[in-house]
């Protein structure tokens, strides 16, 4: 059994981070992102499909580096073909029913539970389902009994809602759906092709799940999921290795090499490799790329800095995004497309 793992997209609303790195490789608990969705299949699946674009050769160097007993196909695309178009693009590899899954979204769905859901009810596509509070912030299904879903509503009124249930970004889908799919171009699989299935099959099918979901698409969410988990996990911080800290941390995320000098303190922060905090600097709610360098006497807040920046002493930041080297040349300058909306 295969499944495919959507990992893509730029991440533009991640920047500076995803300027020098991909968004599916973002470490969380430092472990890359892409590794929680790889461990949460389920014992059929033998083979991965990565669709990829940006930063094709970092995520094949990880997988070249990391065994995780699995076929690993880099299905690279040579232009964004969206949700569906990536699909598309992997159909040589697709033998029976099929996994389409999110490499940004990190959730407690059991993928086994939604193959039995998709087997009982005979479906031509099952779909993740995840309650929200405010339907009119997004695209909700009208479902029925048994979980069949009848149509999609866009940013409803609260009283006009069919439901609190949104696309949550995992696919369960048989083959049958890759001859609705257009060759080479960008496809929304969920604008285009969803709407289509409902209409022909009547068998396209929900699962809601509890637990927890995270859509890792801005840095608020970024820095909420390493929160989460640390809490989830029982840890007071996540460290890794050869580190030399002298300083505080609390609820923080840090990783190889780091060097945290007296009385400086880290709340709430994720830490990249090799990045250097001098003495007296107190960094809150922030990311620090690789290699940075934070003078002494500095308090850095609701920040991101991305790698090799390097502030001097005394610097003062709040809610700034920092990065004062050249934007690489093929970055987008707006978001290009997205699979949820």
């Amino acid at each position: 059994m295969e499944a495919i793992i959507l990992a893509g997209g730029f991440g533009t609303r991640l920047r500076p981070l995803t300027y020098t790195r991909a968004k599916s490789l973002l470490p969380i608990l430092n472990e890359p992102m892409i590794s929680y969705i790889i461990n949460m299949l389920p014992k059929q699946v033998n083979k991965v499909i990565l669709a990829v674009n940006y930063r094709k050769k970092q995520i094949e160097n990880y997988f070249q580096n990391n065994d995780f007993g699995l076929e690993i196909i880099v299905n690279d695309e040579k232009k964004p073909l969206g949700t569906g178009g990536a699909v598309k693009f992997a159909e040589k590899h697709i033998t029976d029913q099929f996994f389409v899954l999110n490499s940004d979204i990190i959730c407690s769905l059991k993928l086994e539970e939604m193959m039995k859901f998709h087997k009982k009810n005979n479906a031509i596509s099952t779909i993740s389902l995840w309650p929200v509070e405010n339907v009119s912030e997004f695209g909700v299904v009208d479902l029925k009994n048994k979980g069949k879903i009848i149509d999609f509503v866009e940013k409803p009124k609260t009283e006009d809602a069919p439901s609190n249930l949104i696309n949550a970004g995992a696919y369960l889908l048989n083959p049958m759906i890759l001859d609705y799919i257009d060759t080479n171009r960008l496809v929304s699989m969920e604008k285009e092709i969803f709407p289509q299935i409902i209409k022909d099959t009547d068998k396209f099918y929900g699962l809601k799940f509890e637990g927890y979901w995270m859509d890792i698409g801005r840095i608020k969410s970024y820095l909420y999921a390493n929160k989460f988990l640390l809490e989830k996990n029982n840890l007071e911080n996540c460290v890794n290795k050869d580190n030399e800290i002298e300083g505080e941390i609390n609820k923080s995320v840090i990783g190889n090499n780091v060097i945290i000098e007296k009385n400086s303190k880290i709340e709430s922060s994720i830490i990249y490799d090799n990045v250097v905090i001098n003495g007296n600097v107190n960094i809150s709610n922030c990311v620090i790329g690789e290699n940075c360098h934070i003078g002494s006497f500095s308090t850095i807040s609701n920040c991101v800095l991305g790698d090799k920046e390097k502030l001097n002493e005394n610097s003062k930041f709040d809610n700034r995004i920092i990065w004062t080297q050249p934007i690489p040349d093929n970055y987008p300058k707006k978001q290009i497309g997205n699979a949820l909306k």
